[in-house]
């Protein structure tokens, strides 16, 4: 093929470029040489941190807890406990009996009213939460308050809300 390619911009063709004017120079031989190659360096990612001195990744407990993380945290840790409250209303449902009779079960124990008030409020509070959480996000979801501030000033109107809405659940 090179041949061909050669002799078709040699001297005597038709295509005639300034290269072609000496056709010897065109020529030269080409000679391989076979060099040993020295396989890779393999090191651990932790042998190359200890070599260049970088120093460990450290422990998530050192940061500085922010308010958009720790709500973010809440959040699913809120849902959790929505599924786990659904999975005991189901529990509750498929046992003997119907919804009236284990309220009647439980008020037939006459627990004090401040323990009942306290229980009230440690099961309104991920309900609450996650409702408010909810809102804050299709807020979001609509483009709006995603500035560094308003996110923060959403956060805190967050946590008033949960805490208005939950004692507002737990008197009912």
């Amino acid at each position: 093929m090179a041949y061909f390619c050669r002799s078709l911009i040699g001297a005597n063709s038709l295509v005639k470029t300034s290269v072609c004017r000496f056709p010897v120079y065109q020529i030269r031989p080409v000679t391989m040489r076979v060099i040993q190659v020295q396989p890779p360096v393999t090191e651990s990612h932790d042998q190359k941190n200890m070599r260049l001195k970088r120093p460990m990744s450290p422990h998530l407990l050192i940061y500085k807890p922010q308010l958009t993380s720790m709500l973010s945290i809440t959040h699913r840790i809120t849902g959790v406990a929505l599924s786990v409250y659904a999975l005991g209303f189901a529990a509750f449902s498929l046992s003997p009996g119907s919804f009236p009779h284990m309220v009647e079960a439980i008020q037939a124990m006459h627990i004090a009213a401040p323990v009942v008030f306290t229980s009230k409020l440690i099961l309104s509070l991920p309900v609450s939460y996650h409702l408010c959480n909810g809102i804050r996000h299709l807020v979001w979801d609509f483009g709006k308050a995603l500035t560094i501030k308003d996110v923060y000033t959403t956060g805190y109107i967050l946590c008033a809300a949960t805490a208005v809405l939950t004692v507002v659940f737990a008197s009912m």
